[in-house]
């Protein structure tokens, strides 16, 4: 099984709701890793900002998002341009995505692709 997950949810909003939202999307990318599955986690609009908090070693999610590092594919670089976070997600060694262009942006990450593929795709 194959699935992308993508998170958009914004840190800054300072919620419980977005906080519950990053890490139920870590948990369910933690858990197809352990079932062999293929999974992608992706930042994308507003989640763009999520890179930065989730390094904290202070963030609840801090051990949960290092355990699927790995399988963090990217974060969207018109986004990330849009709400202030390439540089933090730069820092982070998250991977700047631009593989559809679009008029008046520097590029966005493609979700398309993810559908194409075939994989299943979960919005938080």
């Amino acid at each position: 099984m194959k699935t992308a997950i993508i998170i958009l949810s914004d840190p800054k909003s300072g919620s419980e709701e977005a906080v519950g939202r990053v890490l139920n999307a870590l948990a369910l990318a933690s858990e197809c890793k352990q079932k062999g599955d293929e999974v992608a986690v992706v930042f994308n609009g507003t989640g763009t900002r999520w890179p930065a908090e989730l390094t904290k070693l202070s963030h609840p999610a801090n051990d949960l998002y290092n355990a699927v590092r790995d399988v963090v594919q990217g974060a969207s670089c018109g986004c990330a341009e849009v709400f202030g976070a390439t540089e933090s997600v730069k820092s982070c060694g998250v991977p700047i995505v631009k593989d559809h262009a679009l008029a008046g942006t520097a590029g966005l990450l493609s979700l398309r692709r993810y559908i194409a593929e075939g994989w299943n795709t979960v919005v938080f």
